[in-house]
């Protein structure tokens, strides 16, 4: 039996019967469901693949092996973005079980990725999982890639690293720097003066 008869409430409107649907895959998963749900990661349906997304990251760290190979390798640029943005649900449901090497190294290399939905999402992946990804997140932005480094200016704004600020407030005072990049750097040194201290003791 297919998952979208077994689950036919994954596609369904109502999106508390969409979550019910979620945990009721997560909790009754067989051998078959990682593959099935990988599967629907090429749905055209977006709440459909959402909806697979979304169980893959209540699944957690089991799933992570599957999505690391499927980011590196699949064709479908979709698939390799929704395999990202499964490893940030996993990283935001387990924050107390570390990303598994092979889920770091795949968003690395998704890093430079063609797609550029590929390198945003594994870019929010980073952020989402935090300090450990701090230094794959600090060399990506050696990357001479616009869109790529304004979204880890971001994320090394959010993750609470201490070495964050140093690294914002060197790229603050690089001459020359892009004033696109400026200007993040600059902004997000005033949101983490405004709203909380540095503090070494965060994680994420």
């Amino acid at each position: 039996m297919s998952l979208e008869e077994r689950y036919p409430q994954l596609k369904h409107k109502n999106p508390r019967l969409r979550e019910r649907a979620m945990h009721q895959v997560a909790d009754e998963r067989t051998e078959d469901t990682l593959a099935q749900l990988m599967a629907v990661l090429a749905e055209e349906d977006v709440t459909y693949r959402r909806t697979a997304v979304q169980t893959l990251g209540i699944i957690g760290p089991d799933a992570v092996p599957a999505l690391a190979q499927q980011l590196t390798d699949h064709p479908n640029t979709t698939v390799r973005a929704s395999c990202a943005k499964a490893l940030a649900a996993i990283a935001l449901n387990y924050p107390e079980i570390p990303m598994a090497s092979e889920g770091l190294e795949a968003l690395a290399t998704a890093l430079r990725d063609p797609d550029p939905v590929v390198k945003l999402s594994a870019v929010g992946a980073l952020g989402t999982v935090g300090s450990p990804a701090f230094d794959i997140l600090a060399a990506a932005l050696d990357l001479d890639d616009l869109a790529v480094s304004m979204a880890v200016i971001g994320a090394l704004a959010s993750v609470g690293d201490p070495r964050g600020r140093t690294i914002l407030e060197s790229l603050a005072a690089r001459p020359n720097l892009d004033a696109y990049l400026y200007e993040a750097a600059t902004g997000a040194l005033s949101r983490l003066a405004e709203h909380r201290p540095w503090n070494s003791g965060s994680s994420q």
